[in-house]
Parts: C-alpha cells; sequence; structure tokens
C-alpha cells in the first residue's frame, strides 16, 4: 500500500495555505499551526510519510518538532524548510538524523515537489521492505513453531487416539471461526497451533482414566483437569510470537468464572482461548467417545446456544453457528 500523507507545519496561515495549494494535487494534505498541534495530528492521523516544518515557531521551534516526531514515528521522512541564516542549524539536525532534508526558503515549486516526491518515494520503499522482510521473518517463524508443535502433538497420537483427533478437528472449526470473526492472520495462525496441542496434557493423565468406557469418579475428574496446567507447563518455554501456552492454559476457562485452572472470567480470557473452547465443546460433545456414543452436532449447537454469554462468548458462539449452519462445515477427519 502506497502512503503519499504529508503533514506541513509552519505558524503562518498564509504559508501553509499556499503549499497546500501547491501539494493537493499529488499528495493527501494535512496542515498544522504548531509543533505541538501537529504532534497531535500524528497520533490522530497518522501514519505519515512526509512531515514538511517551518523553523522558526513560538514555543517549539522546528528542530525540537521533527525530533519529538521522529519519537512517535521514526520512519516518517522529515523537512524542514529554513532561511539562509539558519543553515548551521538545519545541517545540525540532519546530522543528528531528526531531519531527512532541508529546504531553503523562498522554494522553487518545482524543486520543492520533486524533493517531496523523494522523500516518499523513499519512505514507501524503507516500509514496504521492512514489512516484507517482517512477513518472511513470521513464516520462518511460524513453520518452526507449527513443526515442532505438530512434533509434540504426535506424541498423543499412539497413546491417546482419540485426543490427537479431537486436536485436529477443533483446529480445523476453531480457524473457521476464527475467519468467521475477520481476525489477523497471526491471531488465526496462534489459534491453530494452540487448538493442535490444546490437549498436550493429557499426557500426564493415566491412559485408562482417558480411555474408561463408564463414568469416571471425582478423583479422576480432578486429575484430567490438570492438563491444562500441564500443557501450559510444557509449552510455556517455547519463545514464541504468538501466546500459545496462555490459549493452552485458559481454554478451559469460562465467562462466569466457574472454569479452571484460574476461574478467570469475560476480558480476562484471550480471545483465542474463548473460540478454542467453544470449538472444543461443539467437537467433543458431536464425536464419539470410549465413554459414551455422539450425542450429534444439533446438541452441541444447544448446548454453546443455551450457554451463550454464560459460559461461552456471545460472539464465538454466533460465528460458530453461522460456520456449521450457513457454510456447511464439515470435519475432514
Amino acid at each position: 500500500m502506497f502512503n503519499n500523507k504529508v503533514l506541513f507545519v509552519d505558524d503562518e496561515i498564509n504559508v501553509l495555505n499556499a503549499y497546500k495549494l501547491v501539494l493537493r494535487k499529488k499528495f493527501e494534505v494535512r496542515t498544522a499551526t504548531s509543533g505541538k498541534e501537529g504532534l497531535a495530528l500524528m497520533k490522530r492521523e497518522g501514519p505519515f510519510a512526509l512531515i514538511i516544518s517551518d523553523y522558526k515557531m513560538p514555543e517549539m521551534d522546528g528542530v525540537e518538532f521533527l525530533a519529538a516526531a521522529k519519537k512517535i514515528a521514526p520512519e516518517t521522512f522529515r523537512i524542514i524548510l529554513t532561511g539562509q541564516s539558519d543553515l548551521e542549524t538545519a545541517v545540525e539536525a540532519i546530522n543528528k538524523g531528526n531531519v531527512f532534508r532541508f529546504l531553503t526558503k523562498p522554494c522553487p515549486a518545482g524543486s520543492f515537489i520533486s524533493t517531496i516526491t523523494e522523500a516518499i518515494s523513499q519512505y514507501n520503499l524503507v516500509v514496504n521492505e521492512r514489512k516484507s522482510l517482517e512477513e518472511q521473518l513470521n513464516k520462518y517463524a511460524s513453520k518452526v513453531i507449527r513443526d515442532f508443535l505438530q512434533a509434540v502433538s504426535s506424541l498423543l497420537v499412539n497413546r491417546d487416539p482419540y485426543t490427537a483427533i479431537h486436536q485436529e478437528r477443533v483446529a480445523e472449526l476453531a480457524v473457521a471461526i476464527a475467519g468467521k470473526l475477520g481476525l489477523t492472520d497471526m491471531q488465526t495462525d496462534a489459534i491453530e497451533m494452540a487448538s493442535c496441542v490444546h490437549d498436550i496434557g493429557k499426557m500426564f493423565v493415566p491412559a485408562e482414566i482417558l480411555s474408561k468406557p463408564g463414568k469416571i469418579s471425582d478423583i479422576e475428574y480432578a486429575l484430567i483437569k490438570t492438563h491444562s496446567q500441564v500443557g501450559y507447563d510444557i509449552l510455556k518455554s517455547i519463545e514464541s510470537p504468538f501466546p500459545i501456552a496462555q490459549i493452552v492454559l485458559q481454554h478451559h476457562e469460562r465467562l462466569d468464572g466457574s472454569g479452571y485452572p484460574a476461574g478467570l472470567a469475560w476480558k480476562d480470557i484471550l480471545l483465542e482461548a474463548k473460540i478454542i473452547a467453544v470449538a472444543d465443546v461443539v467437537e467433543a460433545m458431536s464425536s464419539h467417545r470410549p465413554y459414551r456414543p455422539s450425542l450429534g452436532l444439533e446438541v452441541a449447537l444447544q448446548e454453546i446456544t443455551k450457554n451463550k454469554n454464560i459460559l461461552y462468548d456471545p460472539g464465538v458462539v454466533d460465528a460458530c453457528i453461522s460456520v456449521i449452519n450457513d457454510d456447511q462445515f464439515n470435519f475432514r477427519k
């Protein structure tokens, strides 16, 4: 995306209007009559590709303003307009890295436009290269983390195939819900990766409890409930841009505070964990388990609908129902 937004700061209204008239044919221009007003505009309407400032202004001169602007938006290019008597100050500002270039008054329109065009082109080149590098690094990091988590998840396959398949199916539905909610790629990646290992803590629950055909005892249920914390303990040391361990820790928390392990409620629960919670319940209830036959998808949807706004996030529930009913979602396995 090409950014051609220019912020022009000068305490003389006539000067601002004259330059704005020249610039607005090619650029999106905002103006301010003081450094303070310019900084407020940056915070409210940024990012700007370029800031142009007069040097001599009351309260805060151009050099001071551009130094403050650099702290808010270091990538934005900065130009200062000076008189001949202020050249030494302008050069010093360039040497300190606070100003990209200076222009002396009066500045011919052709030279003025070409300098601004060059600055904006360089800004977009730098920003796009940085974004491209970040995307490549994130993709590489995601792949490394994903491969590792897949290896961890595969440890469950032989020991507890029901849980291993359950995790994959929860990931499918959770990603579909994230898409319906319009979440970012990074959030969706975090949800997918956390879903694929959300029950990894069950590796430390005795297999005979997980596959027990009848009703489990209170002690056995207490052991099963430890899996969220155990999963967190397994995953917390993985360096990742995604809060995978926290999501796994919270996927059994409920809006009313009745969940575990910490009894969190509403805003204290990560959105990613709220999504996995709903996908987890729907998949579990609609699938066969050693201790009971499938209850069916309709019963699962009735459960999340009945407890919407009580146990489960209302937006997530609505998105899940839309994915299944409107988009005709089906598990691959």
